[in-house]
């Protein structure tokens, strides 16, 4: 997909109604950070062009034959592939709840209207494009010391920010990893942690991680012209990074 747009993002819509994803699709052109690859038109189908187009961002219907969104969600938890950010979209407002426990990036009633899709647009551009700018390859001069209260094996230890490789959030749980020790912090959102940080260290790769670039140990050739970083934590951990975000990586390393 090299025709692709600057800081687009690869966009898959699933809906058991044509007339539904065609409404939508009308909708997004409004949109040019907004590029539809794939539409799906039942769950298995979603699941099957999710994995094998892996875009970042999936509208998706939660009542669907064979498999409801719902349950392609947890599907797609089980594979390989970095998890797209969800926006789920119905005509009921009962699955609100079970959306956000999933970690859905947003949720759309049915029909759809322009004005609520645009908020929706406007999340995805903060959450998923705009990043702070570029980290130069230079040190950054002398900042303050931050440190990072973390929750491990009972105890709440003080970690220096320099030693933090990469954090992650699942089920609204951030873990962090060190160069020492793995614990769980206080912080409830990705954003959240991301601003007490160093912005010219600390890179959103992936709306699930954020990395120190200092701590990149190697970058790794992934599926279809992406890539993932593995870090030097002990495990020496492997972070997937989004397609928006391979641009920027290009242009850090020179790939």
């Amino acid at each position: 997909m090299s025709g692709r747009a600057t800081n687009s993002v690869p966009t898959v819509l699933a809906d058991d109604e044509p007339l539904a994803i065609d409404e939508l699709a009308y909708l997004l052109k409004e949109f040019p950070e907004i590029e539809i690859v794939g539409t799906a038109r039942n769950g298995l189908e979603a699941v099957e062009r999710i994995e094998h187009l892996e875009p970042d961002l999936v509208f998706l219907d939660v009542q669907m034959p064979g498999l409801d969104g719902l349950g392609v969600i947890n599907k797609l938890r089980e594979g390989r592939a970095p998890m797209p950010a969800i926006v789920l979209c119905t005509a009921f407002d009962q699955y609100a709840l079970e959306a956000f426990k999933l970690e859905a990036l947003d949720y759309l009633l049915k029909p759809v209207e322009r004005d609520r899709l645009a908020l929706t647009i406007e999340r995805v551009r903060r959450t998923m494009i705009e990043t702070e700018p570029a980290p130069s390859a230079a040190p950054p001069a002398a900042p303050r010391p931050a440190k990072l209260l973390l929750r491990s094996g009972g105890r709440n230890l003080i970690v220096d920010a320099a030693d933090i490789v990469y954090a992650t959030i699942e089920e609204g749980l951030i873990t962090v990893v060190t160069t020492t020790l793995t614990g769980q912090s206080n912080y409830k959102t990705i954003e959240e942690l991301q601003s007490s940080l160093d912005p010219a260290t600390f890179w959103r790769v992936h709306r699930s991680y954020l990395v120190n670039i200092n701590r990149i140990r190697e970058v790794v050739p992934w599926f279809k012209s992406s890539y993932q970083l593995r870090m030097d934590d002990r495990k020496q951990s492997e972070i997937p990074v989004s397609r928006v975000q391979t641009k920027r990586l290009r242009a850090m390393f020179k790939l």
